[in-house]
């Protein structure tokens, strides 16, 4: 009885072969330079008018709207009803946007120089790559070189190591 459990561990372990074990090692850099980015919204012309006890002989309004030029405001003749009684009045004019048919293009550093903008607008001129690099090597872990404004220098290295697989 002895005999059999001594030999029982040797059955039940097995040995492991080279084919079992997996090594590996994965280098990886990625570089990025943010594009130059425009957002623009055209603000329309608008007219408005509104009161109480009051009398409207010529009204207002906006003349001249068109895509080449803004519109202009006309003069309305606006008179109180009833001498000495309480009157409100409000006029409020919103001049818009002319039309921007083209944009400038982009200068040799990938910017736009002078953007074409509305009245809502934002802007972000992009990144710059300056000195931004990256270099992956036999020998070592990935590195890499910070650029000027806007790039992104990520540099990876992975270590896998399998065994019985």
């Amino acid at each position: 009885m002895r005999r059999a459990l001594l030999l029982l561990p040797f059955f039940v372990m097995s040995s492991v072969s080279a084919s079992e074990i997996t090594s590996r090692i994965t280098d990886s850099v990625q570089l990025t330079v943010d594009g130059p980015m425009v957002q623009s919204t055209r603000v329309g012309s608008s007219y408005n008018v509104s009161g109480s006890n009051i009398s409207v002989t010529h009204l207002g309004g906006l003349t001249g709207s068109s895509t080449t030029a803004p519109a202009t405001i006309s003069a309305g003749t606006y008179a109180i009803d009833d001498d000495g009684a309480a009157f409100t009045f409000s006029e409020s004019q919103t001049v818009g946007d002319v039309a921007v048919t083209t944009q400038s293009s982009l200068s040799s550093g990938g910017r736009i120089d002078t953007p074409n903008i509305y009245s809502n607008s934002s802007q972000y001129q992009g990144g710059t790559p300056g000195s931004l690099a990256g270099t992956v090597s036999l020998t070592g872990a990935p590195t890499v070189t910070a650029g000027g404004a806007g790039p992104t220098a990520i540099g990876q290295r992975t270590v896998e190591l399998s065994v019985f697989k």
